[in-house]
C-alpha cells in the first residue's frame, strides 16, 4: 500500500477548520474535486468527484484534531486530515493510502488541491465571509 502526505499552514482556528471537515455536506462548497455528495447514513456518504465516484465512510473523529475515512470504489482506500496548532495558525496535513503506485502523481496533486481549497475556505470564513459567497474555483485567490 502506498501512503502519501501533504500539508499546508492555514490562518484560521483549529476549531473552524475541524468544523468544516466535520460537516461533510460542506465538501462540495470548498472541495474543487467534489461535484456532489449524498448522505447514506450517519457516517457514510456517496460522492461524485473528478477522480470518480466512491463511497466515504468515517472511521475516526478526534475533535478538534483528526478525521479519517475509508473509501470504497475509488482509486484510493483511505484518507484523513490531521490538524496541528502552529502559533496563530494551523498546520493541516492530508494523508491518503492506495494500492496502485501509478496513481501517486494524480493523488498527490488532488491532495494539494484539497488542502488549497480547505485553506481558502477556512480563511474566507475566518475573515467573516458568507459560505454561500465562496467560489471554490478561485483556487489561487488569497483572502
Amino acid at each position: 500500500m502506498v501512503h502519501v502526505e501533504r500539508n499546508i499552514d492555514i490562518n484560521a482556528s483549529q476549531k473552524r477548520i475541524f468544523d468544516i471537515l466535520d460537516d461533510a455536506m460542506l465538501g462540495p462548497k470548498w472541495n474543487l474535486a467534489l461535484k456532489e455528495l449524498n448522505k447514506i447514513s450517519e457516517d457514510t456518504y456517496e460522492a461524485k468527484s473528478t477522480v470518480g465516484d466512491f463511497t466515504s465512510i468515517r472511521t475516526e473523529t478526534i475533535e478538534p484534531s483528526k478525521i479519517s475515512m475509508k473509501i470504497e470504489g475509488g482509486i484510493f482506500n483511505s484518507m484523513g486530515y490531521i490538524l496541528n496548532p502552529k502559533g496563530d495558525m494551523v498546520n493541516a496535513t492530508i494523508w491518503g493510502e492506495f494500492d496502485d503506485e501509478k496513481n501517486e502523481k494524480i493523488l498527490v496533486k488532488a491532495a494539494e488541491l484539497l488542502l488549497k481549497g480547505l485553506k481558502n475556505f477556512s480563511e474566507f470564513l475566518e475573515e467573516g465571509g458568507n459560505p454561500d459567497d465562496f467560489d471554490k474555483k478561485q483556487i489561487t485567490a488569497t483572502h
